[in-house]
């Protein structure tokens, strides 16, 4: 491992080069990986990790789209497609990679199965540092580690397939076997990870509900909808106002802060444009910081752990999810989107 400066602060990371994939089929080579549950990230981590050459097992409930879609991918029912509670017993490692709320839920039939010396895998820290909530409270003769990929298991997938990795944090929360590290670093190298940096499960889970409320997702989606309505208050058109909000921003700018930083954004725009930004960034971070302070808070303690808990819990939250995804989907904003993507350049490119 090696210890990487990231703007003056060192930090233990953890590259492919130093832990290859050959000392992660070593470690783990007496291993059956029991993948539970099989969405977003189960798909992408155990394909992955099959296509890796590790023994691995799928368990998902049956009778559901997500039992469909791992027999569409080449899981067979009874030999590696199992029930959760027929995967939960034959898996020595057990990737808990249900819901949150299906986390709470299905603890009390996994809790048997997790017998002396068995790894208990997450890739989010909810259900351990919010366990007075969830009451997943592991026995003490097991391992429990956490390999959290920064992305969906969309992009862990095409990352792989790409040839490339996603770059994921890993902590341990119990270290019965005294051999946690050596298998969450292979753990972390078999699902795909491009390099992976330490964290605990409390950080992980503090970052990771800030991101998705605030700059990854919610912050974001409300400060584009902010402008692109004021853009057409003042008679803009639908297509000048999704352009200037979020096609350049999506397919040119933030491409530019991915390679170099932002710096090299501002560097390779216009003079006008790096006047404007250098002179508005400071009073767009002084307007939010409120948000973003009451936001950790209530990440901390523990509130929004509360609302998902409770929301996704009942019984007809998909109908409501739904309709809520709809509703934004349906807005004069994204319907916009959809006629600017099919206007891309690659698009007519296909159609010729």
């Amino acid at each position: 491992m090696a210890i990487i400066n990231f703007g003056g602060v060192d930090e233990k990371v953890i590259t492919r080069d130093e832990f290859p994939l050959s000392k992660a089929r070593e470690v783990l080579k007496n291993e059956t990986i029991a993948v539970l549950g099989y969405g977003v990230q189960g798909q992408g981590q155990s394909l992955n990790m099959r296509d890796n050459g590790f023994r691995v097992i799928i368990g998902q409930r049956e009778n559901t789209s997500s039992w469909d879609k791992a027999i569409r991918d080449g899981w067979a029912p009874g030999v590696t497609l199992f029930p959760l509670e027929e995967a939960s017993r034959r898996g020595t490692v057990i990737q808990y990679l249900l819901s949150d709320a299906g986390q709470k839920e299905f603890w009390p039939f996994l809790k048997p199965h997790l017998t002396e010396g068995k790894t208990l895998f997450f890739s989010h820290g909810f259900s351990i540092t919010y366990r007075h909530l969830t009451g997943v409270i592991p026995p003490p003769n097991i391992d429990v580690v956490m390999v959290a990929p920064k992305g969906s298991g969309l992009s862990v997938r095409r990352n792989f397939l790409e040839g490339s990795g996603i770059n994921s944090s890993y902590a341990i929360f119990q270290d019965y076997t005294k051999r946690a590290e050596e298998k969450v670093l292979a753990l972390g190298i078999a699902i795909g990870s491009g390099y992976l940096f330490e964290t605990t499960f409390e950080k992980e889970v503090f970052s990771d509900l800030t991101g998705e409320r605030g700059v990854l997702m919610g912050a974001i989606e409300g400060i584009m909808e902010a402008q692109y309505y004021e853009l057409r208050k003042h008679g803009h058109s639908p297509s000048e106002a999704f352009n200037e909000t979020v096609e350049e921003f999506t397919q040119s700018l933030i491409r530019l802060a991915a390679e170099k930083g932002m710096d090299w954004l501002y560097a390779n725009c216009s003079t006008t444009a790096q006047r404007g930004a250098l002179d508005w960034k400071g009073r767009f971070r002084k307007a939010v910081e409120p948000l973003f302070a009451e936001l950790y808070e209530r990440v901390a303690d523990g509130t929004e752990a509360k609302i998902v808990l409770e929301k996704n819990s009942q019984p007809d939250y998909r109908e409501k999810l739904n309709a809520e995804l709809a509703e934004m989907a349906n807005m004069e904003m994204w319907k916009a989107g959809e006629k600017v993507r099919e206007l891309r350049p690659e698009n007519w490119k296909r159609r010729d």
